[in-house]
């Protein structure tokens, strides 16, 4: 399912970048971020922002992919709003009230979060990632459980607060 997923997501972000690159550097890495957490957590890391950045509906996902994964993706996907601040603190909103059952969802975002982090490092994007450091608590505050995916949340605490 992880390789049709990839496929999927490629097909439908097409010609979309991340920074410089094709989209599917983004997703690759949120990919291998959620690797250790199986094989649906990389489907639906490849599948993250598929709704939200293309023309996907959340109803072409369950038939491609079965209800709990476009659940999942539904959970990741920002929620509508005049700006990044209104759509994130909607989105947190959702987020702070997953269920244990949609816990993946939660490391799937920790691991699209983390991913931007190191993006930004590795391109020396200080603008966005002074936004996301800026960001941090609230994210932190919707999205983390105890024992829930640490060495991720360790790793972004590493570069927040070095």
């Amino acid at each position: 399912m992880k390789d049709k997923a990839r496929e999927f997501a490629i097909r439908r972000h097409g010609s979309q970048k991340y920074g410089e690159h094709p989209y599917s550097v983004h997703l690759d890495a949120v990919a291998n971020i959620s690797s250790d957490y199986g094989d649906d957590a990389v489907a639906i890391a490849y599948l993250h922002d598929v709704v939200e950045d293309t023309d996907t509906t959340l109803d072409e996902i369950e038939a491609e992919f079965g209800l709990f994964i476009s659940q999942c993706v539904a959970l990741l996907t920002d929620e509508p709003g005049v700006n990044r601040k209104e759509r994130k603190a909607k989105t947190y909103e959702k987020m702070t009230n997953v269920s244990e059952a949609f816990k993946l969802a939660l490391i799937i975002k920790t691991a699209d979060r983390l991913a931007n982090f190191r993006a930004c490092m590795a391109q020396n994007n200080s603008g966005l990632l002074r936004m996301y450091t800026k960001e941090h608590s609230a994210f932190k505050q919707a999205v983390y459980r105890l024992n829930l995916c640490e060495p991720l949340w360790q790793e972004m605490e590493s570069i927040v607060n070095p």
